[in-house]
Formats: C-alpha cells, sequence, structure tokens
C-alpha cells in the first residue's frame, strides 16, 4: 500500500517540527515547505534529515505554491506558516497581513486549481478571541481580535471556512491556545522564562525582565495539539475544533514553576518591565475543547507544570552543552 503524503507549511517551526515526527511514526511521505533564505533555520528539523523531503515555496508566490503542490501531490495540507509573534505584529503590521491572511488564500486558491480533493488544516490561534466575548471561548464564541496578528488570523479563519462552503474543500481550521515547548522560539515569554531560569541557575544572568505578570493564558504541550490537527483530516466531515487544556494560568505562574524546578526564588530575579507591555493587551484567554474531545477522541496529555519543568531541563542542557 502507498504512503499517504502530506505538506507542512512552516515545516521549520515548533508546530512543523513536531508534526513532522508525528506523520512519519503514522508512516506518512512528508514533504516540508521552505522559503528560500540565505541563512539556514532549520535546527528544529535537523533529527528528520533524511526522513522528509524539503521543498522550495512561498506563500507570497501563488506560482511557487502550485508547483509545490504539483510536486508532492500530498492528500493533506497543513498550513503552520506565518509570522505568528504577536509583538512583531504591531512592528511589521503589513508584512505579517500578507503572510498570516493573504497568504492562507494564496495556498487555497493554489489547492483549488491544482486538487480540489486535498484536505486543508488551517493554524487558527486563540488570539482571535482577544477581548474575550464570554470566558470559557468555544467555537462559538465572537472573535474580537486585539493585534495585527489576530486580525490576520481573523481573515485566515474565515477565508478557510469560505473556500469549504463555497467549492466543498475539505478545509478545517484548529483554533489552537497557546502551546509551549522546549523547541518554542526565544522571543515567546515561556521560553524567556526557561532559558532565563537556565541561565540564573548556570550563573550567566542574574535577572529576567518581564511585562504584564498577570496575564492569564491557557498553556498546553505543541506534542499533544499537533496530534489534533492531525485527527481533525481524519474526519467524514470538515469542521473547525478549539483546541485547549481548559486550565488558566498567569505569567506569574509559569515564572513561579520556572523558579521551582530549580529551587530558586523568583522574586529575587524577576524584574517588571513597561518596555514589555502590549499597546492592547489580552488579559484572559482559556478554551473549552469539549468538542474535540467528544468528535475527535481528543485529549492533552502533558501538564502545565510537566511542560514547563521539561523546558527548564532542556534549556539547562543545551547551555550546559556549550559552556
Amino acid at each position: 500500500m502507498s504512503k499517504k503524503v502530506a505538506l507542512i507549511t512552516g515545516v521549520t517551526g515548533q508546530d512543523g517540527s513536531y508534526l513532522a515526527e508525528f506523520l512519519l511514526e503514522q508512516g506518512y511521505k512528508v514533504y516540508g515547505m521552505v522559503r528560500r533564505s540565505s541563512e539556514e533555520k532549520a535546527e528544529r528539523i535537523a533529527h528528520l534529515r533524511g526522513k522528509i523531503e524539503l521543498l522550495q515555496g512561498d506563500l507570497l508566490d501563488q506560482f511557487s505554491l502550485i508547483s509545490v503542490l504539483k510536486e508532492a501531490q500530498p492528500e493533506e495540507v497543513y498550513n503552520l506558516a506565518a509570522q505568528s509573534f504577536v509583538p512583531t505584529s504591531w512592528a511589521q503590521p503589513v508584512l505579517t497581513s500578507e503572510f498570516t491572511a493573504l497568504g492562507v488564500t494564496k495556498l487555497l486558491e493554489s489547492i483549488r486549481l491544482v486538487n480540489r480533493d486535498i484536505r486543508f488544516y488551517q493554524a487558527s490561534s486563540s488570539e482571535m478571541f482577544g477581548k474575550v466575548r464570554e470566558t470559557p471561548q468555544t467555537e462559538m464564541t465572537p472573535f474580537y481580535p486585539r493585534s495585527p496578528y489576530g486580525v490576520s488570523k481573523v481573515y485566515g479563519h474565515y477565508i478557510t471556512i469560505n473556500y469549504r462552503e463555497s467549492y466543498g474543500m475539505f478545509a478545517v481550521s484548529g483554533i489552537l491556545f497557546n502551546h509551549e515547548s522546549p523547541r518554542r522560539g526565544m522571543e515567546f515569554v515561556t521560553r524567556k522564562v526557561t532559558d532565563g531560569v537556565a541561565k540564573i541557575k548556570l550563573g550567566l544572568s542574574d535577572e529576567i525582565r518581564l511585562g504584564n505578570l498577570d496575564a492569564k493564558r491557557d498553556w498546553g504541550f505543541a506534542g499533544d495539539y499537533v496530534r489534533a490537527m492531525w485527527l481533525m483530516l481524519q474526519q467524514a466531515k470538515p469542521d473547525d475544533f478549539v483546541i485547549s487544556t481548559g486550565s488558566t494560568h498567569s505569567v506569574r505562574d509559569l515564572v513561579r514553576v520556572a523558579f521551582e524546578a530549580v529551587d530558586l526564588d523568583w522574586e529575587k530575579y524577576v524584574k517588571v518591565d513597561k518596555a514589555f507591555l502590549r499597546p492592547a493587551e489580552v488579559d484572559l484567554l482559556v478554551g473549552d475543547a469539549s468538542k474535540a474531545k467528544n468528535e475527535l477522541g481528543w485529549e492533552p496529555k502533558v501538564t502545565f507544570e510537566e511542560m514547563i519543568k521539561l523546558m527548564v531541563e532542556s534549556d539547562l542542557k543545551r547551555l550546559e552543552s556549550r559552556a
């Protein structure tokens, strides 16, 4: 029996690397789309070299997307590529909207032209809820995005629904709440904290500067969340799902758990810096994943505390290996 074929955009990112691993375990042939770059940024998938095939393409160049689809001939496409760091979306709002909003349209249109039987997954985000209208947030909660990134994701979400309803395509969105791992980018607060804690423990630093310690998020483990992406594309009919833990933790909780992992008192090392406050803060995000649990049979496996400890241990090992 021939292998199922999947194409992942954003394969070099946190989610892309975990998804590629997961799909290989399921027996897939995996293609990853990467942008042509003078600088190699594939450290997260270095261990998968020879196991997945990389193709050059760009969400801003529809002709390249058509070429990639024709070469890979995938049955499933996972669109994980985006400008995904919220603070950067204020500094580069136009670029963010081009990649994170219009890029989705170009990819969907390319699929429609090449093979509309391809099943498509769009990475939507809890940032679409922004200034939340109800708690917890479900698939029916109205969106009120509070950043150019959130606004762009709302566009991507609705254009996916539009292609599903207009062309009968199997196109779904996973509304994923924050999900972290040792592969999270250093610019994200979870990784900033765990890397900072490791540096303090090893005597390489003496403080961490953060913004709003009271901001709360529903944080899960990226390895759990990519499983949900795959499950969405295995269903009989396309639909959208909130993927979350249903538990909320503050940045203060994150800091406390990370410092406890190395037996240090966080209050001695953490400084609040107004430079890290957002122009429009999203204070509380917590998802209700009941639909995913009931219809997909999905459950998160890794707890918040386990994940943060895992991240601190990983950063300690990485820094110690460089010493």
